[in-house]
């Protein structure tokens, strides 16, 4: 399904098979995710994709074909494909831990190809062996929601009572880490989405209620994963002295202009940016341990438009999943 112009749909074509390059795998694509970051590609919220463009970079499938380098995966294997697809290897950033701040990475569905395809290309080194307990569709919403979600859930700190703004497809992920872990879960959802708040009350949730709406109690962080700046106010209201609102995703709206005394006494907003490959390594050890089970709704490869547009009006709980073997 290839994006030719942003603002447009997608539109189903035929392609040769890629040949990986020395580097890289070729992967046949068993289901991929459906992120709200593909959604803010193909809607021109993000200004630089490579056109023509497949979006997609929560890839689950089977290693078909090999790079001439490639020593650390086999024909067989099945792999997870994440939204970093490249690093520089030699910058500042890279070689103290931050490759997800790389000014050369490359980014897999916007930069590169993705994975609304049955095959992709994929730099080995930026792959990761799927945990046995999930079934392919399972493990897709695992490669960005839930590794851009853990990295947030470590930028939270040590808080115990956690609010969550946005209750989709990562916070569906790490309500379940977070209440393992022994925090409390605080789970803000649109106003009158009754049905996203028993959702989140069956993931563990101690409250949810409406974004609009202030907890019972302060909160030591809040994560917003919804792209509504008009939200970190709110979250800064709700939190204690000392908290942190951690702003997840890769697009907002502009933060409207709030009162001083609601930042004071060292309350921190803060950005999640990427991830690295550490991060998916750490959570696909604890990811089994919960274990995370994660909420899909299936649509084959060509109705990805309508995966889409199902995911923009919040027509469905948890994530979107392409899934190549019904779409065939």
């Amino acid at each position: 399904m290839i994006l030719h112009e942003q603002r447009s749909p997608l539109s189903f074509e035929e392609r040769t098979v890629p040949a990986p390059g020395a580097d890289q795998v070729c992967v046949c694509v068993s289901a991929c995710a459906v992120c709200r970051t593909d959604l803010h590609v193909a809607d021109g919220d993000l200004k630089s994709p490579k056109l023509p463009l497949i979006l997609g970079h929560e890839i689950i499938g089977r290693v078909d074909s090999i790079g001439a380098n490639v020593t650390d995966i086999v024909v067989g294997d099945r792999i997870g494909v994440p939204w970093l697809g490249h690093t520089c290897g030699t910058c500042s950033f890279c070689r103290s831990g931050r490759e997800n701040l790389c000014a050369d990475a490359l980014f897999t569905g916007y930069t590169i190809d993705g994975g609304f395809a049955d095959h992709t290309l994929a730099d080995h080194r930026f792959c990761f062996p799927i945990p046995d307990l999930y079934e392919d569709h399972e493990a897709a919403p695992l490669m960005c929601a839930g590794l851009i979600g853990f990295r947030s859930l470590r930028a939270a700190g040590d808080a115990v009572k956690l609010g969550l703004y946005g209750f989709g497809g990562a916070a569906h992920i790490i309500a379940q880490i977070a209440v393992h872990q022994g925090r409390e879960v605080f789970a803000f959802t649109k106003p009158g989405d009754e049905a996203g708040q028993k959702f989140a009350k069956g993931l563990g949730a101690a409250w949810a209620g409406s974004s609009d709406t202030p907890p019972p109690v302060k909160l030591d962080a809040a994560i917003l994963f919804a792209p509504v700046g008009g939200l970190v106010p709110l979250a800064l209201q709700s939190i204690d002295k000392g908290g942190i609102v951690v702003c997840a995703g890769i697009h907002m709206s502009d933060i409207p202009s709030f009162p001083y005394k609601d930042l004071w006494e060292e309350r921190t907003i803060t950005s999640v940016a990427n991830l690295t490959r550490q991060d998916g390594v750490e959570f696909l050890k604890v990811a089994p341990q919960v274990p995370v089970k994660t909420a899909t709704h299936l649509y084959p490869l060509e109705q990805a438009n309508e995966a889409l547009n199902d995911l923009r009006a919040g027509r469905f709980e948890g994530a979107a999943v392409l899934s190549m073997a019904d779409g065939r």
